[in-house]
């Protein structure tokens, strides 16, 4: 369990002030100056030293991501974003930073234009996060006003512009070259790849889009030493991280936590166990909609960690906790993901915008019993057909979930189609 002592939001729960006094009172934007004066190769080494991985869902090398911006200047301007459009259904763990720990978000995004070498720096915001956009721009504000950043940020001669940016409540935009796309002005459709935002990236400049907790942890990481951070957790399996636990819990929570905490202990020790007991369990989304279920036989002994997920066929993703009980219509709960997924596709590429709806279709006539068990490998195979197929990954996205459950509950979808036969004979 994470000593208090390594805790890094330790406003998550906003019972201090959040703005700049409050900041500073916690440890915000001290020493600074000296961060950056240490210059970029100093940063992006301790960044890699530290192993931090991003928050976003896809886990890689934050250190890596950085390096892989050109060192030289060929006359564009370079540029950082910031992914603040949290549209995971389940997470809701950077609402909570931007709402009461945003200063560490703005001088996170401070060290890491030093790093990649910007000077400008858009943060992208999911628009019905209206508190949390509010009290973001007035930590903006606070920090221009006092010299932390514009022109000289920190009294260190480098110049780093911040901006928020709202988008317009698009899951797609999500996805990093949608989300450039949408702050160019543009429909959020995301782009061929490559060339690769490092290269080409927002106006068609070098560009790194990270996630708001991996930026929001770098300045504590500078602070403290990499291997502070690397210390805690597993082997590239490092550092703290904000779980999201919902769903059928005593108490429903955020918490930062060690990586690679034991799923059962993260559950029973912050969100009150599950309801009805941990024998009431019956499934476990472990990092947002979009990654494949886990039964509680797994659940019973896996990890939090990005690899131990990766072991048993699942993953990390954002690292919201969804657990579901044994009152679960478990086919119903399935469906309805995959509506979410149908209804926010792009439409893009043909294996998504044709098999999203196909599924979602096939769950529904499973959920009344009206499919066949020839319809369930029909289904297995369709999600084959747009996992990897398509520009982004949104559409594995959609299909993870789907081959999660069959792989887990295709008994329940049996005994579905059974008892339908069973009435219809009866009748």
């Amino acid at each position: 369990m994470l000593r208090d002592a390594d805790r890094i939001f330790t406003n998550l729960y906003g019972q201090q002030d959040w703005g700049l006094t409050g900041a500073r009172a916690r440890g915000d934007w001290d020493g600074t100056k000296d961060l950056i004066l240490k210059g970029r190769d100093w940063l992006i080494e301790q960044v890699k030293t530290s192993d931090l991985r991003g928050r976003g869902g896809a886990g890689f090398s934050t250190g890596m991501k950085w390096s892989f911006m050109p060192k030289k200047n060929d006359g564009r301007p370079h540029y950082l974003v910031i992914n603040a459009d949290e549209g995971e259904p389940g997470t809701c763990k950077d609402r909570d930073i931007l709402r009461h720990d945003p200063h560490k978000l703005v001088e996170g995004c401070l060290l890491a234009c030093v790093g990649i070498g910007a000077n400008a720096c858009y943060i992208y915001i999911r628009g019905e996060f209206y508190q949390e956009g509010s009290n973001l721009q007035r930590a903006i504000d606070q920090a221009y006003e006092a010299g932390l950043i514009g022109k000289n940020a920190c009294g260190s001669g480098y110049d780093c512009d911040i901006y928020l940016h709202r988008g317009a409540g698009a899951y797609i935009c999500g996805e990093e070259t949608a989300l450039l796309e949408s702050l160019e002005g543009k429909k959020g459709q995301p782009r061929l790849k490559p060339p690769f935002p490092a290269f080409c990236g927002l106006y068609g400049c070098p560009t790194t889009v990270n996630n708001v907790e991996t930026i929001a942890v770098v300045p504590t990481i500078l602070r403290r030493g990499a291997s502070w951070f690397a210390g805690l957790g597993r082997p590239k399996n490092t550092g703290t991280k904000v779980f999201c636990i919902s769903g059928h819990v005593n108490q429903p929570c955020n918490v930062e936590e060690e990586m690679g905490i034991p799923m059962k202990e993260l559950i029973e020790k912050h969100a009150g166990g599950v309801r009805g007991g941990w024998d009431n369990l019956m499934a476990v989304i472990p990092g947002g909609s979009s990654m494949p279920v886990l039964p509680k036989s797994i659940c019973d002994t896996v990890l939090m960690d990005f690899d131990s997920l990766r072991d048993v066929k699942s993953a990390l993703g954002t690292a919201a906790v969804i657990v579901m009980d044994k009152s679960t219509d478990i086919i119903k709960a399935f469906t309805r993901l995959a509506a979410f997924y149908k209804h926010e596709s792009c439409g893009q590429c043909t294996p998504c915008r044709e098999g999203t709806g196909w599924m979602w279709r096939m769950l529904e006539r499973m959920g009344r019993g009206e499919a066949t068990l020839a319809d369930i490998d029909m289904l297995d195979d369709v999600t084959k057909q747009i996992e990897g197929h398509t520009i982004c990954a949104f559409g594995d996205g959609a299909a993870w979930p789907v081959m999660g459950f069959l792989r887990h509950f295709r008994p329940e979808i049996e005994k579905r189609i059974a008892a339908r036969a069973q009435r219809a004979a009866a009748e």
